[in-house]
């Protein structure tokens, strides 16, 4: 499976509004629940996994990936991707504050390696989380991550 059958537009957010950093897991959650990519309840699932485990989810300077275990709703594995209009803290002191948040869902463990792997390699670039984060729309945030995986 490749990033891209996993970021469909569809699952695309550009200039979101958010005051905190749960409110910025709820809307990239949100286009999930929308794509009927998971259940609500993995939402709160995400929330709950970093008020447990702390913002180990912000893996790279400016950007987070919330997640949570497939039996908290997985339906089908799928990425969503909002940037922010004012990035947020999520308490990671390294990679804070985040512009851009793309939350993963897997219903296996293996079938979203390949995807996480080119997400990866995208995010090896150091100016990439900037470029999205000034992207103006969804076909050019979606030009953005082709640009480095092709």
């Amino acid at each position: 499976m490749k990033l891209t059958d996993l970021i469909r537009p569809n699952l695309i957010a550009v200039g979101v509004h958010v005051n905190d950093w749960q409110e910025a897991v709820r809307e990239s959650g949100r286009l999930l629940v929308e794509d009927n990519a998971v259940e609500p309840r993995f939402v709160d699932a995400m929330i709950e996994s970093v008020k447990e485990f702390g913002p180990y989810i912000v893996l790279a300077p400016g950007f987070a990936m919330p997640h949570a275990k497939a039996e908290a709703g997985c339906i089908k594995t799928s990425m969503s991707l909002i940037t922010l209009t004012e990035p947020v803290e999520f308490g990671n002191p390294d990679n804070d504050p985040v512009h851009v948040v793309a939350a993963l869902t897997a219903k296996d463990h293996s079938e979203h390696i390949g995807a996480l792997s080119q997400l990866a390699d995208v995010l090896a670039n150091d100016t990439v989380v900037d470029e999205l984060a000034a992207a103006k729309s969804v076909e050019e945030i979606l030009k953005i991550i082709n640009s480095y995986i092709e």
